[in-house]
């Protein structure tokens, strides 16, 4: 899934908080089933982006959406470095994007301290930090963004670094985009899977141990598959003692569509809630081009809706931001390398959005 990964931007310090680390630059999913495209490109309270320093985000409303609005992002930098250069209609486009909270993606190399960082600046504006960890073995299969952990011990490790950089603060987890999906599709070969399955279950235990921390683990999107394949796997990785699962993660079906989708797995493991991932999904998936390049870098897609808790679903627990809306799904139609801050889609999608 994702994109291809070859390195990690700078870091800086942000405010009071210093992260050791970047932020993982991902993108979309090249599944040809469409599992979709992810992707943060890396800002951990402030790297990579625009070069700029915005400075003037601020938090969105706790009641309806108490998720931490990173305030360094590249999108907060671009708005910076448009207002610098007296853009201000392109400013106020991107803010569009820079004024919402986004997932922010745990690297390799030091995720108890990124985990901490994150989740101390969330603490500090009295929110909760919204988190994805994608490290699994073996990831993607060998595709756009292969790499991971180099094996089972190694992932445990890493994990073990995120769990006590949470620590007892506030945050929501969505759990290894594709990890699952990819054994399913029989993309991950069947040597890895014993593996796999033991350390999605293990990943779910260990995260609950935190005491204020909540696990949705991967369960791919309303174009992929059906409900039917998916149950069992997602009962064999331990959705039991998950919060629930995340439904079209950087991908572009419609909330409605994800939601229908959502409820009918839901009542196949035990009614769990679910989130869904509306990050860019506001005018649907694309149906152009190759199909099997329909999740990457699609035109005319736009915004959905805003992060929120208040769903008016009580089987949907949010409507989240888990990609980073702006970062290119990967080299396609013009982009830039999976991951990386590119503006003039940001553009596009602010443009479209109504």
């Amino acid at each position: 899934m994702y994109g291809s990964y070859d390195g990690w931007p700078g870091m800086r310090r942000a405010g009071a908080v210093a992260v050791v680390g970047a932020v993982l630059l991902l993108a979309g999913c090249s599944s040809s089933s469409g599992s979709g495209g992810a992707g943060p490109s890396g800002s951990s309270p402030g790297s990579g982006g625009a070069g700029k320093s915005a400075g003037a985000i601020g938090q969105r409303p706790r009641g309806s959406d108490p998720y931490w609005v990173n305030p360094d992002g590249n999108a907060a930098r671009q708005v910076a470095a448009y207002t610098e250069d007296g853009d201000g209609e392109n400013a106020g486009l991107i803010e569009k994007i820079a004024r919402q909270p986004v997932g922010e993606w745990i690297g390799p190399h030091d995720p108890e301290a990124e985990a901490k960082g994150f989740t101390e600046a969330a603490e500090k504006a009295d929110r909760e930090a919204l988190l994805v960890l994608y490290n699994i073995p073996h990831r993607d299969c060998g595709q756009f963004s292969k790499g991971g952990a180099a094996d089972g011990h190694a992932y445990r490790v890493w994990l073990e670094g995120v769990a006590k950089g949470i620590g007892d603060r506030r945050a929501t987890v969505i759990l290894e985009p594709d990890a699952l999906l990819h054994m399913v599709d029989g993309c991950t070969p069947q040597e890895f899977h014993e593996e796999r399955y033991d350390l999605l279950k293990g990943a779910v235990e260990r995260l609950k141990q935190q005491p204020d921390t909540r696990v949705y683990m991967d369960a791919g999107n309303a174009g992929w598959r059906t409900p039917d394949t998916l149950f069992r796997p997602l009962r064999r990785a331990g959705i039991e003692a998950a919060d629930g699962f995340a439904v079209n993660v950087s991908n572009f079906q419609t909330t409605a569509a994800s939601t229908e989708f959502g409820k009918e797995l839901s009542a196949k493991i035990g009614d769990k809630s679910f989130v869904i991932d509306t990050s860019r999904n506001g005018n649907g998936p694309y149906s152009g081009g190759a199909p099997e390049e329909n999740w990457c870098n699609p035109p005319g897609r736009a915004l959905g809706e805003t992060p929120t808790t208040d769903t008016g679903d009580e089987l949907v627990d949010a409507y989240l931001w888990v990609k980073r809306p702006g970062e290119s799904d990967g080299d396609c139609k013009g982009g830039p390398k999976a991951g990386d801050w590119w503006p003039e889609y940001a553009l596009g999608l602010a443009r479209a959005t109504k």
